[in-house]
């Protein structure tokens, strides 16, 4: 199945909402406090999506991106990029559709990401409990640089790491 990659819109947040529900519904469970997922998850989701996504950020380079991943009009995956005020770029998000993980979808936006990012670092923060996403980054080249405690909503605290990419040299 081919995805096109292309980059959302205000017009999204509905859809990008509930994906990212249903990832955290499907990848969290048992990782993370049981009230983070329940009952409020999908409309606290869409609350954050319409805010990311109507902000005004001001100058482009510190404005987000957020790509998708979609296939015959449905969206399967999407990449939530950040610049941070240090000159590197979060990837805050990757989700993939439950039911259509390992089949390449993340690979591609996590390609579509590292091309962005070409010139400047580009890092994430993972929970160490999820080794399955642990070990999709690091087969991309993704390095630990740090290990700290992250915070979920609800101030639940959580330990995670933090891998970067290093800057691709040009041409590669």
């Amino acid at each position: 199945m081919s995805h096109e990659i292309r980059p959302g819109t205000a017009a999204d947040a509905p859809v990008v909402a509930a994906l990212h529900s249903a990832s955290w519904l499907t990848t969290y469970t048992g990782m993370v406090p049981a009230e983070v997922l329940g009952d409020g998850l999908a409309e606290e989701r869409r609350e954050l999506w319409e805010l990311r996504l109507s902000v005004d950020y001001g100058e482009p380079a510190n404005t987000p991106l957020l790509l998708l991943a979609e296939s015959a009009g449905r969206l399967d995956g999407f990449a939530y990029l950040v610049p941070q005020p240090d000159g590197r770029v979060l990837l805050d998000n990757l989700h993939v559709r439950p039911g259509l993980t390992g089949g390449g979808i993340g690979s591609r936006l996590l390609a579509a990401c590292r091309a962005h990012c070409t010139d400047r670092v580009l890092y994430l923060e993972v929970l160490q409990a999820n080794a399955r996403a642990i070990a999709f980054y690091e087969r991309a080249g993704a390095v630990r640089t740090d290990d700290r405690i992250g915070w979920f909503p609800g101030g639940h605290p959580l330990p995670e790491y933090e891998y970067s990419f290093p800057v691709r040299p040009p041409g590669r």
